[in-house]
């Protein structure tokens, strides 16, 4: 599904990722984590074509983004949204079948029901009416997956989709993100949770600046992997370590 080669991304002559090579199949749950300043969410920008890398590229299904980026939906961390723009939840919506019309073409009434059931299907639809600004953080996450959602994509590109989320939220999301991965579909999502990795995810992308593991979760879910990550000194090393070993042992 997914193929980076040799990818350096620098931010003013800072190196901010570094010769980053590996794969990710189709068909994977797959969660992007390592700690602030790991360049996680410069890699999915990079992958998208709004960070230009200085050197290396990423392919999908062999191809560049130029040739599949139909087949594609990324949502943003939500601080990098301007959510005093004065537009409605069901607009944002419907913004996301935009790439199926024709030029200067307007939304047709299958476009419109498909926002309708975006909406449905993220718990959304009593809010369709409301301005954006009016949304609580997690409704805001939930309308942006909305709007990928309507896109029908077979690859979606999660940026942090759990901030500012309650616990409830939280688990509702994930459930619909496992019945889209049941259904064929790719999903990578930057996550900082760790202790979920094991309950949530199949596949670890784990990163600091380089790569420092890339495979199932059974396999990149060490205490060296998060060592090298993380450092042992840091509390989320901790905290990951800890609550793995109780999973471990059933003790959750």
């Amino acid at each position: 599904m997914i193929e980076v080669e040799n990818l350096t991304v620098n931010y003013d002559k800072t190196p901010v990722l570094w010769d980053l090579s590996f794969s990710i199949p189709s068909g994977v749950l797959c969660g992007i984590a390592g700690p602030n300043g790991a360049g996680k969410s410069t890699f999915l920008k990079a992958a998208m074509g709004l960070v230009a890398p200085l050197s290396g590229n990423v392919l999908f299904w062999g191809k560049p983004l130029s040739k599949v980026r139909q087949k594609i939906a990324y949502v943003p961390q939500r601080e990098s949204v301007d959510w005093d723009f004065p537009i409605t939840a069901f607009d944002v919506v419907l913004m996301g079948r935009y790439n199926r019309l024709r030029f200067f073409g307007r939304p047709r009434s299958s476009d419109r029901e498909a926002a309708e059931r975006a909406l449905e299907l993220v718990g959304m639809q009593a809010y369709a009416k409301r301005q954006i600004s009016q949304l609580s953080g997690g409704q805001q996450q939930r309308l942006f997956l909305a709007r990928a959602l309507v896109q029908d994509p077979d690859l979606l590109l999660l940026d942090e989709p759990f901030s500012g989320i309650d616990l409830a939220t939280e688990k509702a999301i994930y459930d619909l993100l496992s019945n889209l991965k049941e259904k064929g579909k790719t999903i990578l999502i930057v996550f900082h949770d760790l202790p979920s990795a094991e309950r949530y995810y199949d596949w670890l992308l784990l990163l600091n600046r380089r790569l420092i593991a890339c495979g199932p979760v059974s396999e990149t879910y060490t205490s060296e992997h998060l060592s090298r990550a993380f450092g042992k000194t840091q509390p989320l090393f901790e905290e990951a370590t800890v609550l793995s070993a109780k999973t471990l042992a059933g003790l959750e």
